[in-house]
């Protein structure tokens, strides 16, 4: 009698929690692959992406380049599935004042669109924010960032998204100290403050993040081997008392290549998506994916 009144009053705990919370207790999202496209052309200046945003529920793509260059792709899709990519327009990045940009200012990292369709681009080795017309890819409106004598040329601002109220996050790739975390920041009002502390788990490094339409925060981490580049996803929920995140995906070595971008959208038939771009580093031996899956939740 003692274990039976002891189940039932589990299954009551179970099924109370299961109420409260919706029905999704215990539901965490789900990826599931939908498709890998490999992007090719012969500019010069092709290559090298690392953001992107996908708009338009899934017809367009938007790419930043780590050496200043700019791209817009109209995407091919049968019942949903990404079949073919066909860039429509692109330009290289310009001051709207001052000097030509040289080198060490074109290394764009992360791309972000507000709700009001402003758009912002972060740069890593000379660390900052900027304005971004997407039309033209010309700069404007310098934002500082609170974490520039910490972090290193090639490990400074990768990810950079922007919330439903129009706030910016960005968080530096640099690996803290051991035992240390990583830092997220977020700026509203022209001042920046902490918004969480994400533990650092293995090897991986944030390398891209975006909002979903629920509030949470996708973050894209990258870790190389010798046996190829590892991406995982993992989500920062702010709804609870503290962030909470899960993670989502973890890949195989080689399993894709260097992805750098992540883009979530919900496209025309309400499913949510993540899209992500790899950087090809301008090498042979390295391709420009475009990968994609479907959340279930």
């Amino acid at each position: 009698m003692q274990i039976r009144s002891r189940l039932q009053l589990t299954r009551f705990c179970t099924v109370l929690a299961f109420l409260l919370c919706g029905g999704n207790a215990l539901a965490e999202p789900v990826l599931r692959f939908s498709s890998s496209l490999t992007l090719e052309h012969d500019a010069e200046w092709f290559g090298g992406w690392s953001a992107l945003e996908v708009t338009d529920g899934g017809r367009r793509l938007i790419a930043l380049s780590d050496r200043g260059h700019l791209i817009h792709a109209d995407m091919q899709r049968s019942d949903g599935t990404l079949q073919a990519i066909t860039l429509t327009q692109d330009a290289a990045l310009t001051r709207e004042i001052g000097p030509p940009l040289i080198k060490s200012d074109k290394d764009a990292e992360g791309l972000a669109i507000a709700p009001d369709g402003r758009a912002f681009a972060s740069f890593e080795y000379r660390n900052r924010i900027t304005r971004i017309d997407l039309d033209t890819g010309t700069l404007s409106g310098e934002i500082a960032v609170p974490f520039t004598r910490d972090v290193g040329r090639n490990s400074g601002l990768e990810m950079l998204a922007v919330d439903a109220e129009g706030a910016l996050f960005a968080m530096a790739e640099k690996a803290p100290a051991p035992g240390a975390t990583f830092e997220l920041f977020a700026y509203r009002s022209g001042q920046w403050t902490r918004a969480a502390r994400i533990p650092k788990r293995g090897p991986f490094l944030p390398v891209g993040g975006d909002f979903d339409p629920a509030g949470r925060l996708w973050i894209l981490e990258r870790a190389a081997t010798l046996l190829g580049f590892r991406s995982r996803i993992r989500l920062l929920d702010f709804s609870h008392d503290a962030p909470r995140d899960d993670t989502l995906l973890t890949t195989q070595p080689a399993q894709f290549d260097n992805l750098e971008g992540l883009s979530v959208w919900t496209d025309t038939s309400g499913i949510l998506r993540v899209t992500m771009i790899s950087d090809d580093n301008f090498l042979r031996i390295q391709d420009t994916q475009i990968v994609e899956f479907i959340v279930e939740e």
